[in-house]
């Protein structure tokens, strides 16, 4: 009971502290941009966009925090489910995406049509980890393919990318918290909640992830829903 007692408070200083980053990051995040707007010369500009994307890191990174301690704690993640076009969602993700990436090609495939009801806004949490994750450790010089699929029960969404394959006997952990299909050192690398907390969304629209990954077909992941 103690046990029990010491990881709930845990997880709920986790949600607190996150919680409470979220104001120092914004006032960052607004200060950059009134800097960005004055003269400014080449070498700060650059400091400046060095500055914003570590922002933006950051505040990803707490917003997986604040789902995992949701979702650990039993609550499971919140989900608003509407109509959306989910091809149109996929594709303005994608298109936002790409800014983050622009050395990367990131392309959208898409099949089937038919009305959806999610929620747009973790749909796009989704994607985005999924495709920071194909980022991280595909091949650099290969694409990374979003892929959405509708139809008569279902809609899918997968991610896919060229690079090393992941063993087999580590591919059914992945979506485990603080679980990687791989010990590669990288700099963008995060803590290892963005496969959980994509399963988390995943049933929270009562679906199901997967990945499959061989050397002759690269890796994807993905979400049935």
């Amino acid at each position: 009971a103690e046990a029990k007692d010491r990881a709930v408070f845990a997880e709920q200083m986790i949600g607190i502290v996150s919680h409470d980053l979220r104001n120092p990051l914004s006032a960052i995040s607004m200060a950059t941009a009134l800097l960005s707007r004055g003269e400014v010369t080449a070498p700060q500009q650059r400091l400046l966009g060095n500055i914003t994307r570590s922002t933006e890191r950051a505040t990803r990174l707490i917003a997986d925090l604040l789902d995992f301690t949701q979702a650990r704690l039993g609550k499971g993640l919140p989900v608003e489910r509407r109509a959306i076009d989910l091809h149109r969602t996929v594709a303005e993700a994608v298109d936002e995406l790409r800014l983050l990436y622009p050395a990367r090609v990131l392309r959208h495939d898409r099949a089937g049509a038919g009305a959806c009801a999610a929620d747009a806004n973790r749909l796009v949490q989704l994607i985005g980890n999924l495709v920071s994750n194909a980022m991280t450790y595909g091949t650099p010089a290969t694409p990374v393919t979003v892929r959405s699929a509708i139809d008569e029960t279902s809609f899918s969404l997968a991610i896919h990318n060229e690079g090393p394959p992941i063993a087999a006997e580590l591919q059914a952990g992945l979506f485990q918290p603080m679980t990687r299909g791989t010990d590669a050192v990288s700099a963008s690398r995060s803590v290892g909640l963005g496969l959980f907390i994509v399963r988390e969304i995943a049933r929270a629209h009562d679906g199901t992830t997967f990945v499959r990954s061989t050397v002759a077909e690269g890796t994807t992941f993905g979400a049935v829903l």
